[in-house]
């Protein structure tokens, strides 16, 4: 087995989560994901050790192929580990049923992906208030208010995904991610089908989120440029964090 590197969060962090009694929001412990073809073997991910505690924004980056996204569709609960352990505000996926991670996945996560994945019937307020609902707490008209007022969504609410720039479509999905005020958004790539001017305005729009609203955000990205906009950078290489280091 190869021996993981284990990545903490900076000092800083550290030091104001324990002036809290913060615990991390999402940790893992020597996190494996296998996946098996006949008697072959692929190791996506080769024993994984991070924290991130409420309140970050961490990226985490590398090339294609490292992990990164199979990594986030296990701390997510999209995909289960083959051992190890996840911890999500508490909970561990990695002991639970399919169905009680489809529950938590409701309750706790915020997912925004490369591909926008908006129902293209709907227009862009059902879009969002869709998120509310399957939430299970109901339609919040406040809430919804404030998310499309901080995402500059007002004007556009009636609109469907096909009369949309994809710079816009990306933004009701953030607003989708967020309505319903989930312990962690997990963005794929979420600039990865954006220009440069849209790329740059859906980044400012996350890391407003962090800073204005606390959201905790793990973003995985390629792009060292995107990588940037969090307070924390980790690294990874064939499978495993291999460093980390605060931006900002």
């Amino acid at each position: 087995m190869a021996n993981a590197t284990r990545i903490f969060p900076s000092s800083e962090v550290l030091t104001l989560a324990r002036e809290r009694a913060l615990e991390p929001i999402l940790k893992t412990e020597n996190l494996w994901k296998v996946y098996r073809s006949g008697k072959l073997e692929v190791a996506a991910l080769r024993g994984v050790n991070m924290e991130v505690f409420p309140g970050e924004f961490v990226s985490i980056m590398g090339p294609s192929g490292c992990g990164k996204s199979t990594m986030l569709h296990v701390i997510g609960g999209l995909a289960q580990a083959t051992r190890g352990r996840v911890l999500l505000d508490g909970n561990d996926l990695t002991t639970m049923t399919d169905a009680a991670r489809t529950l938590l996945r409701r309750h706790k996560v915020g997912f925004v992906f490369q591909k926008f994945n908006l129902l293209p019937t709907l227009d862009a307020y059902h879009n969002i208030a869709l998120a509310q609902h399957i939430h299970g707490n109901g339609f919040d008209p406040h809430r919804f208010e404030v998310v499309a007022n901080l995402l500059g969504l007002s004007g556009r609410l009636t609109h469907k995904p096909s009369e949309l720039s994809g710079g816009e479509q990306q933004r009701v999905a953030l607003a989708r991610a967020i309505v319903s005020e989930p312990k962690i958004v997990l963005a794929d790539e979420p600039t990865g089908n954006l220009d440069t001017k849209s790329s740059e305005a859906v980044l400012d729009l996350l890391r407003q989120l962090n800073k204005d609203l606390g959201q905790t955000i793990v973003m995985i990205t390629h792009n060292p440029d995107a990588a940037a906009y969090g307070n924390r950078v980790l690294h990874m290489r064939d499978g495993q964090v291999v460093d980390g280091s605060t931006v900002h």
